[in-house]
Parts: structure tokens; C-alpha cells; sequence
């Protein structure tokens, strides 16, 4: 079965530790503080059709200092538990209407960060704040308040759906907990204008998740975020499993939701040009650690980690008469139970200085004054 009023074209462009002590986390460079950019910023050149971030003086929505996410995981029947690392001293920020996109390889983190920021899992050290209130220690009572302004769009839209339930029970179930209908008048019309805003008809409101394809069953997921009213909405690879020719219509919904409710986005995907397309600022993450953050347009132009340069060469171009160097990256990732000293990234890295690399921890740092441009290496300009 198709999306309802979809007849795509793929190529159309997109519009707009339980017993164990845990230690502290591992040793880094003392990094100046990751403040956002108060400043009314500049239109960046996108590729395609131009973001502009959110101006004014925007203050961030969310904010996480330094967050680290260990799980203790026990090696055979009598070793020793020993601490995977996934996520390792995040320090990143997101502004009110601001998307702040997330790359990396697959079991870098990604996931693990946006469930900390939601504290859906709870971190191993650091701090949050979310509009400028500070979360770290709230309890799930004391969280509760704050959920309805923090959701969540999972990956797969049929596993994170209840079978059993009809589309209007999902979507009404948020309404219910947050007691935000009056009736259930008012829960059914509330329910019928949610769907009517993620592009469904009405006559979806008594049909199950298994009636859907895999596009509408992400539109009900997005209409069950949107039913509480969120300011923040971790997108966690909302599209990876879609049909291609789906995916760019999700893409658009969720911009159109973006400039409608004025929503925030940490936007996690596998899709370098999606991420591109969609975000405002990318952070690209390895081994737990970002180690590039910088204005979408800034980033993909002007690479400056070897990690960054070798995942952005992966990216297709549209024109065959381009020619384009393709970066490989030799060696495998190291495991996050045994992450390398120093820079995570120097057993493999092109410009590895022994001695220095795989001693220090570099800080991710701005390159120059004003550029916001940030990046964890020693030697960014090589």
C-alpha cells in the first residue's frame, strides 16, 4: 500500500554500573566551554536550496556538558566487567528551531547520545540543561513535566508502534497520560487534526500499524511525537528505513513541521546528503567523541578532521563527468571496551604525530575566532 496523496519522484530535489565502581571519564584537554553563538548569524551557501540558522539572539534549547554514557559489560563466564564507552565527553548545544545534524559510523554513539539527552538513559557523568533549567539529576518524576517537550521519532516505524492498537489509540495515548484533552471529544479532534498535519486521513483512526506502509506508519510516529506539543525532537534515523522514494517526503514533512511549530531537531542519520540538506550545524562523531562540529555549509566544504574528510568523500555525486577522490581509511575501528590513548582516531590516522596523538586528547576547539567552526585535532590544517 502507498503513502497517501504521494506519487514520488525520487529525483525531484528536497524543499524546503551496577556493583562496580565506575571510573571517572577518560582524561581530555581542558576545552573552553561550548557556548552558543549569541550573534545574528550569516546565510551559509548550501548546496541546492540555502538553510539560514535560526537568527536573533537565540539562546540554546538544550544544552549537554562533557555527557558520557558507559555500560558495564561482563567478558566471559568468569572475567572481568569491563566498561564499554558509548559515548565519551559530549559537549554540544541546540538552539530554539535549530536542526543539529549527527553523523558517524555505525555504533559510534549516535543512538546512545540522543537517548541521553532525552534521558531515556541516564549518563554515566556530565551535565544537562534544557532551557536553562538543569536536568541532570531529575528523578522520572520530576522529568515528567519535561517530557512533553522533549520526544522522540525512532527508526523503525513498525517495531516502535503497538500492534494491537488502532492509530487513534497511539496518538491519543500521549494526550491521556499528559491529561491535555478536556473529553474524549476533544481527544478525537485533537487526534483528527494531528493526522491531518502528518499528511494521513481520518479514515486512518480506527485501522492498525500493520494496514500501513512503512511511510505512513512513520507519519503516525511523528504525529505520536507531535501529540504533546514538543519543543525538541531527537530524530533517530527517521528515514534509513524507508523506501528511497519515500524518504525525501518525510524529509520535507519534518521541515514543514520544523517552520510551522517552530521544533528543534537533533537529526541522526546514516545519509550524509540528507544531513547536509536538513541541518543548520553537523556534528560528526567517532568512537563517542565528536570530533568535528560546524555550520552545515562550513563542514562540508572545508573538512578539516582526516576522519570528517574520509566520511564525506563516501558521498555520491549526481554529475558522472566529476571526478572525486575517494578517502579510504585503513585499519578497523578500535573497540569502545579498548579505545586507543591519545586521539581515538591516531591508529589510523594519515597525520598521527607519536609522541603527541597518541598521548594527548586533543579539545574540540574553534579553528579561528568567529568561525564556529570546531575540531578535535592536533593538526586540523594539514
Amino acid at each position: 500500500m502507498s503513502d497517501d496523496r504521494e506519487s514520488p519522484d525520487p529525483s525531484a530535489p528536497l524543499h524546503s554500573a551496577p556493583e562496580n565502581e565506575l571510573p571517572e571519564p577518560s582524561s581530555v584537554s581542558h576545552e573552553p566551554p561550548l557556548e552558543a553563538d549569541q550573534q545574528e548569524p550569516s546565510e551559509e551557501r548550501r548546496t541546492g536550496e540555502e538553510r539560514r540558522e535560526p537568527g536573533g539572539k537565540r539562546k540554546p534549547l538544550l544544552q549537554a556538558d562533557r555527557i558520557s554514557k558507559y555500560f558495564p559489560v561482563k567478558t566471559g563466564l568468569f572475567g572481568r566487567t569491563r566498561l564499554l564507552r558509548a559515548v565519551d565527553q559530549v559537549s554540544l548545544f541546540v538552539r530554539h528551531g535549530e536542526t543539529l545534524g549527527l553523523v558517524g559510523e555505525s555504533g559510534c554513539g549516535k543512538s546512545t547520545l540522543g537517548r541521553c539527552l532525552l534521558k531515556l538513559v541516564e549518563p554515566t557523568s556530565g551535565r544537562l540543561k534544557f532551557d536553562d533549567q538543569d536536568i541532570t539529576h531529575l528523578s522520572n518524576r520530576q522529568m515528567r513535566p519535561l517530557r512533553r517537550r522533549m520526544q522522540i521519532v525512532f527508526q523503525d516505524p513498525f517495531s516502535s508502534l503497538n500492534p494491537r492498537m488502532t492509530v487513534r489509540e497511539i496518538v491519543a495515548e500521549a494526550l491521556q497520560i499528559h491529561q491535555l484533552a478536556t473529553d474524549r471529544q476533544d481527544e478525537l479532534r485533537q487526534v483528527s487534526e494531528l493526522l491531518d498535519k502528518v499528511g494521513l486521513r481520518r479514515d486512518a483512526l480506527e485501522r492498525y500499524p500493520h494496514e500501513f506502509s512503512g511511510g505512513q506508519r512513520q507519519r503516525i510516529g511523528i504525529a505520536r511525537a507531535l501529540a504533546v506539543r514538543p519543543d525538541f525532537i531527537v530524530c533517530d534515523e527517521p528515514i534509513s528505513a524507508l523506501d528511497v522514494s519515500i524518504q525525501a517526503q518525510i524529509v520535507n514533512l519534518l521541515l514543514d513541521l520544523q517552520q510551522e511549530l517552530k521544533l528543534s531537531y537533533l537529526f541522526i542519520s546514516h545519509d550524509l546528503k540528507i544531513v547536509e540538506y536538513v541541518s543548520h550545524r553537523v556534528a560528526v562523531m567517532y568512537l563517542g567523541r565528536v570530533v568535528e562540529l560546524a555550520p552545515a555549509a562550513s563542514l562540508y566544504a572545508r573538512r578539516h578532521h582526516p576522519y570528517t574528510r574520509a566520511l564525506l568523500s563516501a558521498v555520491p555525486v549526481a554529475d558522472p563527468e566529476r571526478k572525486r577522490l575517494r578517502i579510504l581509511v585503513e585499519g578497523d575501528v578500535p573497540s569502545p571496551l579498548d579505545p586507543p590513548p591519545g586521539c581515538s582516531f591516531h591508529p589510523r590516522c594519515p597525520r598521527a604525530e607519536k609522541g603527541k596523538c597518541d598521548v594527548d586528547v586533543p579539545p574540540l576547539v574553534e579553528l579561528e575566532g568567529g568561525s564556529r567552526h570546531r575540531v578535535a585535532c592536533w593538526h586540523p590544517h594539514e
